[in-house]
Formats: structure tokens, C-alpha cells, sequence
């Protein structure tokens, strides 16, 4: 979840508390906010970044404390690319002027604004994407620099990645848009170009929006396709999302409501998913893992609730939950 608590991109003391605490807490693995791969390719000025060398040795920091506490930490490599420029939630979450720490341009596949208050992006054009791809791989090598074991792809939620896939922000006519393949082609460069500097030991994750929810949109069927597309390249796992291309989208949001896409992915594509969205209880979370619906669960606004809900839950369902030794006389009997 963004924090919106950077300047210039650098982690800080909040995110070594906030991440670190997750780690206390029991989460098999800590992943750090969509973290900008160039600096316009935050989603706000406060956003956490990853393009450049001098933001390694806060994240290192962090990351160690992480694994001391026996989780594995990830970092999430995005690009917001026309949801760029914009102010934190609890400041209206609206687009910014240079005037107001704000940037311009922004990029996006198309000169499709996302809403009508926002800025029109400008079309990337074949060496724009090409310092887009070279980006995410250099984010990924600082990110091993750091000491982050997997790194995840953010492609969803309507940022830069997801604008090219979906029909509704790309309406390019080149080899980056139109048909399935075009419109797919930049995610499949950002992975290959990844790879080239992620270990192959190492797990690489893709985060999707498995669904637009909108007639003409991208579909479960596109991202079953697609999986089947990046599989090969050594993506590892699919974190299956929905939404956040175009705005004002009725979403039927229940408990557990995205898990049928991670199942689907699972059983069609032959590839490992996490299930995402609405995910609360320790029940739940069990259920879902034990049924075959996904390969792992992440918990993102129920970890901001309770950092220590892994240690509850392994309670709750009678394991032995990792307990750091300075609360273990917290621990029920």
C-alpha cells in the first residue's frame, strides 16, 4: 500500500517501521509500495522510488531487518504512467501543476486523459517505451542491490503497464497496439528485460488487473491468455487484481471477490497466482489455500488494520506462529 511519506523517493525511518513491523508480525513475506522505476513515473511526489543508486542504501537497511525477522522481502517496480502527478489521498488525490510538486509531461500509450480532470499524457513514443523497459531492469538490479529476494511487476490498477494492455487507454495504430499481441508486447519486454538482470533463482511476480469490469475492456480471458504468454519468459506467479483503468466503475466488491480470478489463472494457465481483495479472516485466508483456489494470499489493507494479524491467525488455526522471542510472553498458551 503507497505511504505517500517520501521525499525524492527515498525510504525513510516510517518505512522501516511500517514494513519492519509486518515482519515482526509473522508475514511470510514483506512487499514494499509500488515503488517508481523513473521519477515521473510516481503516482505522487511522496512515492517511494527506485531510480537511482542513492536510494539503495535505506532500502538495504530495511530489507536486512526484514529478513532478520524471518520474512522475505519484495519490492514492487512500478510506473503510474497517466496516473502520474497526482496529490496523496488525504489531500484529494488530485492532479498536480508543477506549481504544487506536480510534473509535466506525463506518459501514457495514447493522448487519453484518465478523467476529465485530469492532464492529457503524452504518447510514448519507440524510444520512450525502450527507456521505460530499460528502467524496470534497472530497478530490479538495484532492488537485488538492496537485498530483495523477489521482485513483482506492477501491472494493473490502470498505471503505465496496464494503460498498454487495456483497449480502453491504448488506441495506438504501431506494434504496441491494437491486436492482443501489440497491445501486450511492452509487459512482455519489461519481464525479458528483467530477467536479463534478476537471478534465475530468484522469483518474479506480475501483478494484473485480471479484469477491467467494462464492456470492451480487458477480460479474465485476455489475462489467461497473457499468463500463458509471460510464463515462459520466468514470471513465477500471477497477484491477481482487478480494475482502476477508467474511473467511476461499478465493482460488485465482497469478501474474497477477485479470489476466482487467481483460480481461474491457476487452473487454465498453469501458473502460480495470489489472491487479493477483501481477504479478513484467518478462516478465509485457509480456506482459500486449502481448496487449490490460489498458491498464496496477500493482505494489504488488513496488515495496515493489525500488522500482527499473522501471529493471530497462526493462533487462531493452531500453528506455531513465529513468534519473536520479545513477545512470546504475549502468546496464548
Amino acid at each position: 500500500m503507497c505511504e505517500y511519506s517520501s521525499v525524492d523517493g527515498f525510504a525513510n525511518d516510517w518505512h522501516l517501521v511500517h514494513l519492519g513491523s509486518r515482519a515482526v508480525g509473522g508475514a511470510a513475506m514483506v512487499m514494499t509500495e509500488a515503488s517508481a522505476v523513473l521519477a515521473e513515473g510516481r503516482i505522487s511526489p511522496q512515492d517511494l522510488g527506485i531510480w537511482t543508486d542513492d536510494h539503495i542504501p535505506m532500502l538495504a537497511r530495511i530489507f536486512r531487518f526484514i529478513e532478520e525477522h524471518g520474512a522475505v522481502p519484495v519490492m514492487q517496480l512500478a510506473h503510474a504512467g497517466r496516473k502520474a502527478s497526482t496529490a496523496a489521498p488525504w489531500d484529494g488525490g488530485g492532479a498536480l501543476n508543477e506549481s504544487e510538486q506536480g510534473w509535466r509531461p506525463i506518459f501514457g500509450p495514447s493522448a487519453i486523459p484518465f478523467s476529465p480532470a485530469s492532464p492529457t499524457p503524452e504518447p510514448l513514443d519507440e524510444a520512450g517505451i525502450a527507456r521505460v523497459v530499460k528502467a524496470f531492469a534497472d530497478a530490479a538490479r538495484r532492488a537485488r542491490q538492496a537485498g530483495a529476494r523477489i521482485v513483482e511487476i506492477h501491472s494493473a490498477h490502470g498505471y503505465l503497464l496496464h494503460e498498454f494492455l487495456s483497449p480502453l487507454s491504448n488506441t495506438r495504430n504501431d506494434c504496441y497496439g491494437g491486436s492482443f499481441e501489440n497491445r501486450t508486447r511492452i509487459l512482455r519486454e519489461v519481464v525479458q528485460s528483467v530477467r536479463q538482470t534478476w537471478p534465475a533463482s530468484h522469483p518474479l511476480f506480475v501483478r494484473i488487473s485480471a479484469t477491467d469490469w467494462v464492456d470492451g475492456g480487458w477480460t479474465i480471458e485476455d489475462s489467461v491468455c497473457l499468463a500463458k504468454q509471460i510464463q515462459p519468459l520466468g514470471v513465477d506467479l500471477i497477484d491477481c487484481s482487478s480494475g482502476g483503468a477508467v474511473p467511476n466503475v461499478p465493482i460488485p466488491a465482497g469478501p474474497g471477490f477477485q479470489v476466482p480470478f487467481a483460480e481461474r489463472i491457476r487452473k487454465e494457465a498453469g501458473i502460480a497466482t495470489a489472491a487479493v481483495g477483501m481477504i479478513t479472516s484467518p478462516e478465509q485466508a485457509d480456506h482459500i489455500l486449502r481448496t487449490g483456489q490460489a498458491d498464496m494470499v496477500f493482505l494489504t489493507r488488513e496488515l495496515l488494520r493489525d500488522p500482527y494479524w499473522p501471529l493471530r491467525a497462526a493462533d487462531q488455526l493452531h500453528q506455531n506462529g513465529p513468534w519473536p522471542k520479545q513477545y512470546s510472553r504475549a502468546k496464548r498458551a
